[in-house]
Order: C-alpha cells, then sequence, then structure tokens
C-alpha cells in the first residue's frame, strides 16, 4: 500500500499540487525525521516546538520562524530535502495556467479541482505500474465533499477530458487532515511551494537562485512526473 500526502501552492496566475508516495515504514521513519529537525532548531535557535514545516513560512521567516537567520532556514529546508529523498519512493508535481483557463473557458472549473484530477490520475497510473494501491491524504481545504464526490465518481467511471481513466488503485476516499497533525503533509507542501516559486518566479539574487537549485537537486531524482498544463485560447 502506497501512503500518498498532498498539498498544494498557488497565486493569482497559477496552481500547483505536490504528492509525496512512501511506503508505511517510510512514513514512519520519515515523520521521525522532520520531527527531529523542528526539535534541533527549537534548542538551537529557540523555535516554538509546535513549529510547523511550511515552505512559505521558512522562505519569509514568517510565523514560527521569524527572526530564525536566513541561513538556518535554509538548512531547516535543506534537511527536510535530504529527509524526503532518503525516504519517500517517489513525487508527483501538476499545475496549471490560471490565466490560460480564464481566456480558454468562460466558466473554468476550479484550479484546484483540476490539478488534483491530474494528480490522481498519476498516483492511479504509477500505482498500477507497481501493482499496488494508494490511500491519499491532502490538507485541509474548502469544497471537501466536493473533492470527495469527484473521486467517487472517477473510481467508479472515468476522469473527464482527453486522457479520461477509471481510477482503480486508488482505495477508500480522498481524507482530509490539518496540516498541523501530519508532517507528512507539511513535507508535501514545502515540495509545492518552492516548485511553483521555481516555475514562476524570477529571482533577482543570483545566491537564492542557487539555493533553491541546489535544494531541488536533493529530490529531483525522486519524481515520478512532471508536468504544468497551459491552456491554449
Amino acid at each position: 500500500m502506497l501512503l500518498v500526502y498532498v498539498d498544494e501552492s498557488y497565486s493569482a496566475d497559477w496552481f500547483f499540487m505536490a504528492a509525496m508516495l512512501c511506503d508505511g515504514p517510510a512514513a514512519i521513519a520519515l515523520t521521525a525525521a522532520l520531527d527531529a529537525i523542528v526539535e534541533k532548531a527549537t534548542n538551537e535557535h529557540n523555535v516554538d516546538e509546535l513549529a510547523e514545516l511550511h515552505g512559505y513560512e521558512l522562505f519569509q521567516g514568517h510565523d514560527c520562524w521569524k527572526g530564525v537567520p536566513p541561513r538556518v532556514r535554509i538548512g531547516v529546508y535543506n534537511e527536510t530535502f535530504q529527509a524526503i529523498a532518503d525516504y519517500a519512493t517517489g513525487i508527483i508535481l501538476r499545475g496549471v495556467d490560471r490565466n490560460g483557463m480564464r481566456r480558454r473557458y468562460s466558466s473554468p472549473t476550479p484550479p484546484h479541482s483540476v490539478v488534483l484530477q491530474h494528480v490522481l490520475e498519476r498516483i492511479d497510473i504509477y500505482a498500477a505500474q507497481q501493482g499496488k494501491y494508494a490511500l491519499v491524504i491532502a490538507d485541509e481545504v474548502d469544497e471537501q465533499a466536493r473533492h470527495r464526490a469527484d473521486l467517487t465518481s472517477y473510481q467508479r467511471a472515468c476522469t473527464p477530458g482527453y486522457r479520461s481513466r477509471q481510477l482503480t488503485r486508488i482505495v477508500d476516499t480522498l481524507h482530509f487532515a490539518p496540516s498541523h497533525a501530519s508532517r507528512l503533509v507539511q513535507a508535501a507542501d514545502m515540495i509545492a511551494f518552492l516548485h511553483r516559486r521555481m516555475e514562476t518566479h524570477v529571482e533577482t539574487d543570483e545566491r537564492a537562485s542557487r539555493a533553491n537549485l541546489r535544494l531541488w537537486e536533493r529530490i529531483e531524482p525522486k519524481i515520478l512526473h512532471q508536468h504544468c498544463w497551459l491552456p491554449v485560447s
């Protein structure tokens, strides 16, 4: 059984989602590793022991990471990505150009629904290739009932679109968990945030650009699939 942790990162123009896959033993080991990273930050830099690992807060020094030196925050990101590289089975990345959707459709489907469908399709494909089944855990969001209903329709019939597929390898329903209760959802958030930033944000500081690339290189070998849909009018 694959456990899949999903979170999103978005702006007015873009919507991205990351899915991190792992098995049960790896999920336990990765959770322990991430707990240890926060505990180290607590002991050495007085970070709140309840601090969460979130991409935006770490990059900007907000919330529990306020006042923590940039080198320390980058170090936390680095250690987190190394832990993901050590334990995760794989990573799936999907996105969509929101402006392209607005240009192409008079009443576009919400981007969250579109990208989640694409992520679920890729999870199902990978699970089928490996002869496994997958349970999907996502960060809490609005419209949870609608997302569950969408998955049910994909399981009973097919997904819409030209890559229509019946999802036979995703078990049960979508499970939503608050990020504060799951280090693995937090890990997915950190992947999604950095992915969106690297794909859509032009760094004015070359040092920041190099730091981002070094971070990404840690998890890049784990990427199973990566694509951003650019709708054409």
